[in-house]
Order: C-alpha cells, then structure tokens, then sequence
C-alpha cells in the first residue's frame, strides 16, 4: 500500500513525515502528479497561502492528481492549508477559486477586541460527529493550530468545531474518502499521532 504525502513546497512537509515514521507508517513524499495520482492513500499538508498554493497545484499538475485519487475513493487527508484548498474557494489573497472538493469557503478570523490573528497555540477541538480518524480520541482534547483563516462548510460536512474569541469554526471537516484537518496532527504530540495512525487504518 502506497502512502504519499504531497510535497508543493507548501510548508511542513519535513514535520508531517517525521510524524509519520513516528508511527511507523511507510510513506514517502512526492511532487510527481504520476505518482501522486496513483497513491493508495494521500496526505495533503500544508502551510502558507492560498493563492500560492493554487499556483503551484494547478502549474504542476498535482491538483488534478490530488483530484484522481478523491474520485477513486482512495483515503485522503487534508491539513492545514490543505484543509482550505479542498474547498470551493478562499477569501486569502483577495479571493481565490480553491479545488472544489467539498462545499464551502476559507473566510479570516473576524477581528474582535485582544484575540491576536493568527491564532496560533493549542486548543480544544469538540467532535460533533463520529469519524473512523477519532477512534479512541476522545472530544474535548486539545490540537496545535497555526491559521488566520478556517472553512465554512455545510453542517452536513462538519465533524468538529473550536472556539476562538467569541467565534465557533469547524475544524475538521470531511466527505466520503475526504477528510481534512484546520489543526496540525503532526504538530498535536500523542494525540495528533493516534490521529494519523487511524487515517492509515481508515477503511472505506
């Protein structure tokens, strides 16, 4: 079984396959659409903007690729900014059109009196859903998050929310095959890794 973790110069590639032979797990990163089309299971990290990320994803053809294997009904886990790209588009940059895989937009933090953007630290995530990727993970537990902007999905979509300030946000968001993640498992210490763990034994 091949688990390819996308490499579009995008950020934390180095942390998230640190993490993954923490676990165990036998993945290699690859920024070859070849490669990466024919993954049994894909990782989609990342960290930076959007609109940059989109250039990179669409010149080298890995977007389409990251596309092939969501339609093939492969596992694929989003994080991070690979959280944000999967949806329909993104206030970042002044707006930009994202892959469209799951419905929804990336929109800023709204500003409100002494919450610092980005938010940036540890935080509770509440599951609202039950998903094979929480398994013996209980709700309420804190992950690492990095981010100035979050999805906005259907409820339908919606697997876990956060609070900052005074503003609730979902923070791991999810369809079919499809699951991404705002926070950083590779960055959450043992619970961000049983988290990982389960998307490598997530069968669909």
């Amino acid at each position: 079984m091949s688990i390819i973790v996308v490499d579009y110069n995008a950020g934390n590639l180095t942390s998230v396959m640190n993490a993954m032979e923490r676990i165990g797990a036998d993945a290699v990163s690859s920024r070859d659409p070849e490669v990466i089309a024919k993954a049994d299971r894909l990782i989609f990290p990342g960290v930076g903007a959007a609109a940059s990320a989109m250039e990179t994803l669409t010149t080298t053809g890995i977007g389409d690729a990251i596309k092939t294997v969501v339609n093939a009904g492969n596992p694929v886990l989003g994080i991070c900014i690979g959280c944000q790209i999967i949806l329909e588009e993104s206030e970042e940059d002044g707006g930009v059109k994202t892959l469209g895989l799951i419905p929804g937009k990336a929109v800023r933090f709204k500003d409100e009196p002494g919450l610092k953007i980005p938010h940036m630290g540890w935080n509770q995530v509440n599951f609202t859903r039950e998903h094979p990727i929480m398994k013996g993970i209980r709700s309420g537990c804190d992950f690492y998050y990095v981010h100035s902007y979050h999805p906005v999905v259907p409820a339908e979509y919606s697997f876990a929310e956060t609070t900052y300030g005074t503003q609730t946000f979902q923070g791991l968001i999810g369809k079919d095959n499809l699951i991404a993640s705002q926070f950083h498992q590779e960055k959450s210490g043992d619970v961000g890794l049983a988290m990982l763990k389960n998307f490598c034994d997530w069968k669909i």
